[in-house]
């Protein structure tokens, strides 16, 4: 492609002067890399995407820089945990979890301090001539990362899981011990993410695996609403995206529903639901750059099809919802909304209005679910576990139903990129 490297940034277009900001957390057997795709897309309408590589071991390869060690990097591999919940699993996966958790205050932090014109210490080596500046220096005073609500969270999978936990933990922290609860991650009451997090916080889920939200150490926390629920504005700014293969998982999916579903006693009335999607004919694989790069192995081996438009139709709602929260983004291409010849000349259009739609067949084999339960979620319900079993009417399988039925093809799935990566940098 026609780049520069460490091109000067441009001077940001909205009324604060500052780029809107989003972290993005990946999945099992991903990368930063494995999204390039989705966050390219999403930067590409103005938007910093800050996509980390974490070091929990859900990586193939995490190696991160330790500047004031005798080993300059260190490099954490791939840990694999069984994926059928157990006793053991869960505590593994609380434990990656509290990595991932406090990666993303650090992350906060590190964006406070660039944004503030400060010097980081464990950064790689950067090339730079005399006319152009080190590329962090670059983005001082330009990033949207003070307001509170004004950093948008999205992940993929065990990314989407992450998410969760932290909006829920920062939200959530307890002011007292609680029987049973053992938290992942609790800032101090005053700490800046703290101020960040807020019912306003914009969060995107692509493929939520559900099952570490199950711990029985943080079934207080799971027993929580969704903070979004504590606005009049509900679940505006909550987008859940299913692959028809997580679609299909109906467990996975009902827990899904039941973690996004807004409370049936709000102090809110007539409070907008969350929105949830699914692409049919779309697996794990397609929420990621695997099904773009070898088309032919997600078609093939788990039944997906057109990736590259799946995730154009997952960025088009990602950017919808954040016009909706009042994030300033650039306009969706015409070529992107899908428009026909006769209409692709009118550009001027600032909403997508079809992607968020509740009528079927608005787009394309883009299904609209109900985030809802019948009658709202009663979490007050929930017993010292966390366990309810959701309610409501099975909704009727658009799809296929040939993509990804279980727990074992789908997390298989997240491993087989994870896999490839890793044979890949090898």
């Amino acid at each position: 492609m026609p780049v520069h490297q460490n091109a000067d940034i441009l001077e940001p277009p909205t009324k604060s002067k500052r780029w809107p900001v989003m972290i993005f957390s990946h999945g099992l057997g991903g990368t930063r890399n494995a999204y390039s795709h989705i966050c390219g897309s999403l930067a590409s309408h103005g938007i910093v995407v800050v996509a980390p590589d974490h070091r929990d071991g859900s990586s193939p390869l995490s190696i991160y820089h330790t500047p004031e060690e005798k080993e300059k990097t260190r490099r954490v591999g791939y840990r694999p945990i069984a994926h059928k919940p157990s006793t053991d699993v869960y505590e593994a996966r609380d434990e990656q979890l509290r990595i991932r958790l406090c990666e993303l205050g650090f992350i906060h932090d590190a964006l406070l301090k660039v944004d503030q014109g400060q010097k980081l210490k464990n950064v790689a080596h950067e090339h730079h001539t005399k006319h152009h500046k080190e590329m962090l220096d670059m983005f001082s005073n330009l990033l949207n990362v003070t307001e509170p609500g004004a950093i948008a969270l999205a992940g993929h999978s065990f990314g989407a899981c992450t998410m969760i936990q932290f909006v829920k933990s920062v939200y959530y922290r307890p002011q007292q011990d609680i029987a049973g609860y053992k938290p992942l991650y609790t800032p101090i009451a005053d700490s800046n993410i703290v101020r960040q997090i807020t019912p306003a916080t914009p969060v995107t889920l692509l493929d939520l695996w559900t099952l570490p939200i199950q711990s029985p150490n943080t079934a207080w926390l799971r027993s929580q609403p969704m903070p979004s629920y504590d606005a009049p504005t509900g679940g505006r700014n909550l987008l859940a995206i299913l692959s028809e293969g997580f679609y299909n998982w109906t467990s996975n999916f009902n827990e899904v529903k039941r973690i996004i579903a807004k409370p049936a006693k709000s102090k809110y009335s007539n409070q907008p639901s969350a929105h949830i999607f699914y692409p049919i004919s779309s697996a794990h694989l397609s929420q990621s750059d695997f099904g773009v790069l070898f088309p032919w192995a997600t078609t093939k081996i788990f039944g997906a099809k057109e990736p590259e438009r799946v995730l154009k139709l997952n960025t088009r709602a990602i950017l919808q919802v954040l016009r909706d929260s009042g994030v300033p983004v650039a306009n969706t291409s015409a070529q992107d909304l899908e428009l026909d010849e006769s209409k692709a000349q009118d550009t001027s259009t600032t909403q997508d209005t079809t992607i968020l739609s509740k009528t079927q067949g608005s787009v394309r084999d883009w299904v609209n679910l109900s985030a809802d339960m019948d009658g709202g979620l009663d979490f007050s319900g929930l017993d010292q576990q966390g366990v309810q079993s959701p309610v409501g009417t099975p909704l009727e399988r658009v799809g296929s139903a040939k993509v990804g039925t279980g727990p074992g093809e789908a997390m298989l799935e997240g491993e087989v990129l994870g896999q490839f990566v890793k044979d890949t940098e090898r």
